[in-house]
């Protein structure tokens, strides 16, 4: 397992589901901790304080805006003020919103825009200088299988999925001489409160029961018939960092039951 002992990482959208999994994974190999997210402030200070006792690590949360570019600025500025150094970025903040293509409304477009794909490039410009300073980085981008494949009325999150893909491809290409790795993870259908918030939706927009939501669509694409865990992904995020993993850079690593091999 990674040694990240004297490292940080700093995790966007990690309040709860992947991105916690991610923040208390690097938490386990040492690595003090920049949470960010929303919810109620005090579910927030029990995951922040839970990861300090579970880990003997540090951990701070940054409330940053991810519409925000220079909120999101002052949280790499907060991780490197606090604690020294950003060596790990993960970019990981994301919304959803599902209806068809004619229906969909500007506004959720612009955010999703804003939140899936804008975000990861806002924190990785200020996240760079500070690990080519140093000689050592690694950016992981939270992308999805609709970064290889698309599928209905998921016009806009399918658009950013696939515009990380591109941008982790860039920046791994600007950043390989400096020991600086960027990839990308795309997980299938993973059991989160994205994932139970837009059932809903879709079966408004299909006219299904949640049942059949949850066994013809989403694991329907699935060939395993079963969700990824927040914890599998968290432990291919772990491995990425270790020095195993070193070579492995511009690429989009599929973490999803077999759903884009068919």
């Amino acid at each position: 397992m990674a040694n990240l002992t004297g490292k940080t990482a700093v995790v966007t959208g990690s309040t709860s589901g992947i991105g916690l999994a991610y923040a208390r994974a690097f938490a386990s190999a040492g690595a003090n901790i920049v949470i960010n997210g929303m919810g109620a402030p005090a579910d927030i200070e029990k995951e922040r304080a839970a990861i300090e006792s579970d880990f003997k690590v540090k951990a701070i949360h940054s409330p940053a805006d991810m519409t925000k570019p220079a909120e999101i600025a002052e949280m790499i500025a907060l991780g490197e003020k606090t604690y020294g150094s950003v060596d790990i970025l993960v970019n990981n903040a994301g919304i959803q919103f599902v209806s068809p293509i004619e229906e969909f409304p500007i506004e959720k477009w612009d955010a999703i825009i804003a939140i899936n794909l804008s975000s990861a490039f806002h924190g990785i410009r200020a996240a760079v200088p500070g690990m080519k300073k140093r000689g050592w980085g690694r950016i992981i981008n939270t992308a999805s299988a609709h970064s290889l494949v698309a599928s209905p009325f998921k016009s806009a999150y399918v658009s950013a999925k696939h515009g990380i893909a591109g941008l982790t491809k860039t920046v791994a290409l600007e950043v390989a001489t400096h020991k600086i790795t960027c990839n990308c993870i795309s997980p299938g259908y993973v059991w989160t409160p994205l994932v139970e918030k837009q059932i809903p939706d879709t079966m408004k927009a299909r006219g299904l029961t949640k049942e059949q939501v949850i066994n013809d669509v989403l694991l329907e694409a699935q060939p395993t018939k079963e969700f990824v865990t927040s914890e599998q992904v968290a432990a291919l995020a772990l491995f990425l960092c270790g020095d195993d993993a070193a070579q492995i850079t511009g690429t989009n690593l599929s973490i999803d039951g077999g759903w884009t091999a068919e």
